[in-house]
């Protein structure tokens, strides 16, 4: 079995929650209220990342004028359009997220979650998976200075765990995870279910790549040390 001095440190949307593609057709939203032209494609290629970084390079590539009260306009549209599907049941814990941290809470092996994502869209999630916040250490964007793939996220969930992050396996779903991971020190364990493919990942730093929170624990020896 994993011993406890293991610790893991999960992105939230598309690696434990079924969220990337409804942040999609969020910033889509948002992007056409602010008139910007934008193909979708090119929007999922950047879901992972921070919501400001993630702004600021859609609105290098169409030419816009970036301005604060733009990027506010963007954030603010985007968590309304986001929370509305939330809302209506659209959001979605991936096939055995909720398995996946409660093993892990049986066998006493430290885990927190780290999101690029505010608090305002965060929250549907945590509450989608079980998870409580006041129990669980959570960060999001709110709490740190840069997002991914800067690794602010995860040395501050490492930090609030008590655990050293060079010994921490980040687990997430896109590039900006790897990366975020490899800046950090720490082990990066991909998962398919943001969309990112198997050679994208690897490339980006994981050293494992797996289909989803439930093919992980499947094979949760090859990534954690056993007792």
């Amino acid at each position: 079995m994993p011993r406890a001095d293991t610790s893991f440190l999960f992105d939230l949307d598309g690696t434990l929650v079924d969220s990337v593609y409804q942040h999609v057709l969020a910033w889509k939203e948002a992007l056409d209220r602010e008139g910007v032209e934008l193909s979708v494609w090119r929007i999922h290629r950047k879901i992972g990342m921070s919501g400001g970084l993630f702004a600021n390079m859609l609105l290098r590539e169409t030419g816009l004028e970036i301005t604060e009260e733009r990027l506010a306009r963007l954030r603010t549209w985007h968590a309304e359009a986001y929370n509305r599907q939330a809302t209506q049941g659209a959001v979605r814990p991936l096939p055995g997220a909720r398995e996946l941290l409660a093993f892990l809470t049986e066998e006493g092996i430290p885990w927190a979650i780290a999101t690029s994502g505010r608090m305002t869209t965060a929250a549907h999630n945590l509450e989608a998976l079980g998870v409580d916040p006041s129990k669980v250490p959570v960060v999001t964007r709110d709490q740190v200075r840069y997002a991914k793939p800067d690794p602010d996220l995860f040395i501050t969930a490492a930090a609030r765990l008590g655990v050293d992050i060079h010994h921490s396996l980040v687990v997430g779903d896109s590039i900006w995870d790897m990366l975020a991971a490899q800046r950090a020190r720490a082990l990066g364990v991909g998962l398919l279910s943001g969309g990112y493919g198997e050679e994208e990942l690897e490339d980006a730093g994981a050293f494992r790549v797996y289909e989803d929170p439930a093919d992980l624990l499947k094979h949760i020896d090859e990534v954690a040390a056993r007792r």
